[in-house]
């Protein structure tokens, strides 16, 4: 296992790559070339640019978060092998640098949902935080205006105002797609091109957009239509946790040799579509993370994992779930849980 930090480059993130440097135990980032868009390929002058700094720091990028697919791919529009031709070009410069893990979504419109950007909890920190009700409660294209307030002058992945301008566009254009023709999609895609897939969050239709990552059922489903180890998954405990009846550490052992890359972190329900992000010990959420851990431990999991969705304490200001206190704190704590269950299994407790 590598303990790795999402970094979303020096231009888009206020944590530095020489803070990431100093947490105990971090050796990798995760990153993007964050200014591209859908559908562009990725030029290896920019990504050799972006790996001389990342080394430069003492670090290393461990994969990339994310290459995002165009929605011509998700849709099935005529125009698709254009875009599947570009992603494979991207995939080849990132290989001739040495880049091997990229982890991707296949969300149609929007990435993962929030409700808010900053819930304030018991303890002063603020979190995001999900409510059926609010959504329920809006259209689709004031969605982004409902959170935008507080980004704290970030771009958010996913959530780019460009492309948030045209969602009553992507909703028509997603009207005939429904969860058999996503998934039929998605295997065409996957038999060109096979990578780490990030489950869809939260794990349920959001505004009756299909979505179909969602559950063991599910991914065994995607695994097995195109069985190949390299077709493998992102497990995000706090994306599939958002479903309280996925079993986390069985999903995790029914996926051993096709986890590639896992995000770790915790949430707190106060009822059943109403969460909000937890600080990543398991006391405080709903989450045994003991278990989630031990579990990618008994698969033999050697990736990289992350910490995720981090409270923002402490007075920093930054992108939302994506700051340096919390985050740093997850990652040794973290550590030190895999570090307690290798030496119990090293010494037969």
């Amino acid at each position: 296992m590598e303990m790795t930090f999402r970094w979303y480059g020096s231009k888009f993130d206020t944590v530095t790559l020489e803070q990431i440097r100093q947490i105990p135990g971090v050796t990798g980032v995760i990153t993007t070339l964050y200014d591209t868009t859908p559908g562009e390929v990725w030029t290896r002058e920019a990504i050799h640019a972006l790996k001389e700094e990342v080394e430069a720091s003492g670090l290393h990028i461990s994969g990339i978060e994310s290459v995002n697919i165009h929605d011509a791919i998700k849709i099935g529009s005529p125009d698709r092998e254009q875009y599947i031709d570009n992603y494979i070009e991207t995939l080849k410069h990132l290989g001739k640098e040495d880049i091997h893990l990229v982890c991707y979504n296949f969300m149609p419109v929007f990435d993962w949902t929030r409700t808010e950007l900053a819930r304030v909890r018991p303890d002063g920190s603020t979190v995001l935080a999900y409510k059926q009700s609010a959504v329920d409660a809006l259209v689709p294209e004031k969605m982004f205006e409902s959170i935008a307030g507080d980004a704290n002058g970030a771009i958010l992945p996913g959530w780019e105002p460009e492309r948030m301008a045209k969602v009553k566009e992507l909703f028509d254009a997603y009207r005939d797609v429904d969860d058999e023709k996503l998934f039929a999609n998605l295997k065409y895609f996957l038999e060109r091109i096979m990578m780490a897939i990030h489950p869809d969050d939260p794990a349920w239709s959001v505004f009756g957009l299909p979505r179909i990552i969602i559950n063991k059922e599910n991914i065994l489903r995607m695994m097995k239509m195109v069985d190949d180890p390299h077709n493998g998954v992102t497990f995000c405990s706090g994306s599939y946790g958002t479903n309280l009846e996925n079993d986390l550490p069985d999903m995790i052992r029914s996926l051993k040799g096709r986890i590639h890359f896992a995000h770790v972190r915790n949430l707190k329900f106060h009822s059943q579509q109403d969460f909000e992000e937890a600080a990543h010990l398991s006391s405080d959420g709903s989450f045994d993370m003991y278990e989630i851990m031990k579990a990618l431990y008994d698969i033999g999991f050697d990736g990289p994992i992350r910490p995720d969705h981090g409270r923002m304490i402490w007075g920093e200001k930054a992108m939302p779930g994506y700051g340096l206190y919390d985050r740093a704190l997850g990652a040794t704590y973290l550590n030190g849980l895999w570090e307690a269950i290798d030496k119990s299994h090293k010494r037969g407790i």
